[in-house]
């Protein structure tokens, strides 16, 4: 899994000196390493304590060049689950995570990390790429559903699963663990809270039949950690109203619905020149964040996340920590100009401990 021994505890070294100072533990810093590198020397591994698991999750989250809403990265929960074998137990720890999250819709940023990759046939893995996703089916009159989810739909289906075939459909959650082959579980619908997507103007826009979900929790990225690597760390905060707005309602390979919203609206569709998408697309986040904030669920528009973005800059500066971001997804896709972050220069800076996507 690692080159040598010796890289695996320069990269211990690392985090422990960086966590250990954060954490008011200078003194326990040598004695830390010299257990690290005897682990290391006589297992080619080494095992986190939780306090390092937990505040290691949480430098990553601070990490992530392209989160805007880092401000909050020390709020996150850390569940441990490093100690699960089965697919069955794992499962569970997933439907308590997105129950944990959900919070009857006052959203809570968390993680749940199961144990540690040992070699490439020794993972964890969440195929998903987000715990709740909806489904996509190539049809002769086009996608229906998620066009993203096609791909993913066919593995499922494939392992025996069968969709109703409408716009919102919920996978289901395929786990595979050391290398067994895949598993798949069905979520409980009670546990996924869904948002029906209505205007505070527009009665029509009711006959759109417009949901998401509520929480958004990533499932197939990789966490790494001193030189440990977590392939199972699905984490999740809450939505920027612009990534269902303005992306995944909007985008063409998406659901698309800019044509259809500008058309209801009376707009022409024919000529750029009316700015039909401009328009249709601010309707549509409107839309979106009236109908969380009406139901009670977590959400915040992109103005408020720049400004507390620019907390986070000024949080970091405070505390001589170097800011690293990735400008083009840090800008928000709906009027960035009107933000401090489009003026501004980011180092794009890969800064461990940190997520990545992971190879499949």
């Amino acid at each position: 899994m690692y080159s040598s021994q010796e890289e695996l505890f320069i990269k211990a070294e690392e985090f422990i000196t960086i966590c250990y100072r954060e954490l008011n533990k200078v003194e326990a810093i040598d004695d830390r390493l010299e257990m690290i590198k005897n682990e290391i020397k006589h297992t080619d591994c080494y095992t986190h304590t939780f306090e390092e698991l937990e505040h290691g999750a949480k430098m990553a989250w601070r990490n992530s060049n392209r989160c805007i809403g880092r401000l909050f990265w020390n709020s996150l929960k850390v569940f441990d689950k490093r100690h699960l074998m089965t697919e069955d137990e794992i499962f569970q720890s997933l439907c308590h995570h997105i129950e944990y999250a959900t919070n009857d819709g006052k959203i809570r940023p968390a993680i749940t990390i199961f144990r540690q990759d040992l070699d490439e046939s020794k993972q964890v893995k969440i195929l998903n790429h987000q715990l709740i996703r909806y489904a996509g089916y190539e049809t002769e009159f086009g996608v229906i559903g998620d066009s993203k989810s096609v791909g993913f739909t066919k593995e499922c289906e494939k392992l025996g699963w069968q969709g109703e075939r409408t716009h919102f459909d919920i996978l289901p959650i395929v786990i595979e663990v050391d290398g067994r082959g895949p598993t798949l579980f069905s979520l409980p619908k009670e546990l996924v809270l869904e948002v029906e997507i209505t205007h505070p103007e527009f009665t029509w826009f009711n006959d759109l039949q417009i949901k998401w979900y509520a929480v958004p929790i990533i499932s197939d990225m990789t966490l790494e950690i001193g030189g440990i690597t977590y392939s199972g760390s699905p984490f999740n905060g809450w939505y920027m109203g612009t990534e269902i707005g303005a992306r995944n309602l909007a985008d063409s390979n998406r659901y698309n619905l800019l044509p259809k919203i500008a058309s209801s609206m009376g707009l022409p569709i024919d000529s750029n020149l009316s700015l039909w998408k401009d328009k249709a697309l601010v309707e549509l986040n409107v839309a979106v964040l009236f109908s969380y904030k009406e139901q009670g669920i977590s959400i915040v528009d992109h103005h408020t996340a720049a400004q507390q973005f620019l907390l986070f800059e000024e949080q970091e500066k405070k505390c001589g920590r170097p800011l690293t971001g990735d400008w083009t997804w840090l800008i928000p896709p709906v009027s960035p100009a009107t933000t401090h972050i489009f003026h501004q220069d980011y180092k794009d800076a890969f800064v461990l401990p940190n997520f990545y996507h992971r190879q499949t």
